[in-house]
């Protein structure tokens, strides 16, 4: 079993630093590689029609980058920790002890 885990632990210890390493950004292009998707499909939107003008406008925008990504964060592990007490629960009401 503690091999197993170790097997896992390392698993997820090169699928999460391994990208970093083998990912290039393309030759030529100084834009950032690990941009979110919102931001992508902008770019190909406006690629494709320049005139092109949203229909909607967010309530509110954080007033920089960083704290967009810190709110994003926040929101991620908002979602985990809920995911993982439930699975906890769960897991604890099926085995009584």
């Amino acid at each position: 079993m503690k091999r197993q885990n170790l097997l896992l632990l390392l698993a997820a210890l090169a699928i999460a630093i391994l990208p970093l390493f083998i990912i290039r950004p393309p030759a030529g292009d100084a834009a950032e590689i690990f941009t979110g998707a919102d931001g992508q499909a902008e770019t190909v939107i406006t690629g494709l029609r320049p005139d092109y003008k949203p229909w909607f406008a967010p309530l509110w925008e954080p007033p920089s980058g960083e704290i967009e990504s810190l709110l994003f964060g926040l929101q991620a592990a908002i979602g985990a920790g809920l995911i993982g007490y439930c699975l906890g629960f769960y897991r604890g009401r099926s085995n009584p002890q």
